[in-house]
């Protein structure tokens, strides 16, 4: 999955916003402020938030899928983008992500996004 391909896939989503907060190697979306997705342009490599049980299913079954670099390694994922792992698989990962952080935004921030 190209670094493009993300980024409109990110960006189409309710609420996105993108920035690079942590240097110019680091792209980062986040909804309604909170980070969903981080991608290393450096690395060729995507950040997504997880469940913890899933996050660690998906790194026993893809090789391209390690604990998260930087991060909570119980709650993010590292995937690298030119490995093996589909491109319509990532994108369900990174709509999975979005909504684990929507589901823990205040109620307020919620209706926004729906309204």
């Amino acid at each position: 999955m190209l670094t493009e391909s993300i980024r409109e896939h990110c960006l189409a989503m309710k609420g996105v916003t993108e920035s690079f907060p942590f240097g110019e190697d680091t792209l980062v979306f986040k909804v309604m402020g909170k980070i969903f997705v981080l991608v290393s342009l450096e690395d060729k490599s995507m950040n997504l938030k997880c469940d913890p049980e899933k996050a660690i299913a998906l790194r026993e079954e893809y090789p391209d899928v390690i604990p998260g670099y930087h991060m909570n390694k119980r709650l993010w994922n590292t995937v690298y983008l030119q490995g093996a792992v589909p491109e319509k698989l990532m994108r369900q990962w990174i709509n999975e992500s979005y909504e684990l952080v929507v589901d823990s935004l205040p109620l307020k921030w919620k209706r926004q996004l729906s309204g």
